[in-house]
């Protein structure tokens, strides 16, 4: 019979012997036992994960009936080639690929050893990478460096009319353009023009008009107001209001109405009264859906635009 010590070593050694032989038969080491399997995933995205484009399309959709600040492919594209726009094209140890050309009606441009290549809507850097391709694959060049470098902007053009130094159609080059970049290269707005400019824009064949507030734009960095010029749009500068003042005042005449103008304030601007002129009896001429109304009005009274101011004659 064997001792004690020794039945508990024998023992030891079994146990080992039978766990060896367990992980043997499951290398994973995962529990013999069966689980139940979990359930499919559901189809859908994950409660954190980003919206994918097509669930936001209808809003993007609505948001672009209104001026974008900004558009990521002016920033990351650049100058997008179009109809009139010159352009030169130069490819690496080819000389005879080097020519000047002008973008068709049609939007395509007749390259060396290519034929027509459709360009519009591209950036130089793409048109470049589509006519290296094209050299590739038909095999002229083996490792084709082609440069497209625009030298006459056509295709992209606004106009800015109405009462600023320079109206006129302007051409816009590469670079984002805004409402300020515009007035600036008209020369500006002339001392009668209004505090709003009307950016009047063609939105899925539809025209529409947005009335901005000039002093606005300038109030701060990254003003709302301060909108991003396209291909097409038209910039007007309306006349600023006015009123009229006669009779018994200095410097009779049209001026510049302000906003929230009193009659006080109009009078100061012509000037103040003359000698004669009575301060409590003062009448407006104002138009009112093609009727004419005269009213006594306070210095306090607030003028609407082409109000006439008459000052009459003291009695006293």
């Amino acid at each position: 019979m064997l001792s004690k010590p020794i039945a508990i070593v024998l023992f030891v050694l079994a146990l080992g012997a039978w766990a060896w032989g367990a992980d043997q038969s499951n290398p994973s080491g995962r529990p013999l036992r069966s689980t139940p399997s979990a359930p499919p995933p559901v189809a859908g995205p994950a409660p954190n994960a980003p919206a994918s484009p097509q669930a936001n399309s209808a809003k993007v959709s609505l948001e672009a009936l209104e001026p974008e600040p900004v558009a990521d492919a002016d920033l990351v594209n650049g100058y997008t080639l179009g109809v009139g726009d010159v352009v030169r094209l130069t490819a690496f140890q080819q000389p005879d690929m080097t020519t000047e050309m002008r973008v068709s009606e049609t939007g395509t441009i007749t390259a060396p050893l290519v034929g027509v290549v459709h360009v519009s809507g591209l950036s130089a850097r793409q048109a470049e990478d589509k006519i290296a391709r094209l050299l590739r694959a038909r095999g002229f060049v083996k490792d084709p460096q082609v440069n497209v470098t625009v030298l006459q902007f056509k295709s992209r053009q606004m106009s800015v009319l109405g009462y600023v130094n320079r109206p006129g159609r302007y051409v816009m080059e590469e670079g984002v353009y805004r409402i300020t970049d515009a007035l600036a290269l008209a020369g500006g707005v002339v001392p009668a023009a209004a505090d709003v400019v009307t950016l009047l824009r063609v939105v899925d064949g539809k025209p529409q008009r947005y009335e901005l507030d000039l002093p606005g734009v300038f109030k701060a960095a990254a003003s709302a107001d301060n909108l991003v010029v396209r291909n097409g749009d038209t910039i007007y500068v309306d006349r600023a209001p006015q009123f009229y003042i006669y009779g018994e005042v200095q410097r009779p005449g049209p001026y510049r109405l302000e906003k929230g103008m009193t009659v006080m304030q109009a009078l100061s601007v012509g000037g103040g009264l003359t000698p004669r002129g009575s301060r409590k009896d003062i009448q407006v001429s104002r138009s009112d859906a093609g009727r004419v109304s005269n009213t006594s009005v306070q210095l306090t009274d607030v003028l609407k635009p082409e109000d006439v101011v008459y000052v009459k004659e003291s009695l006293f």
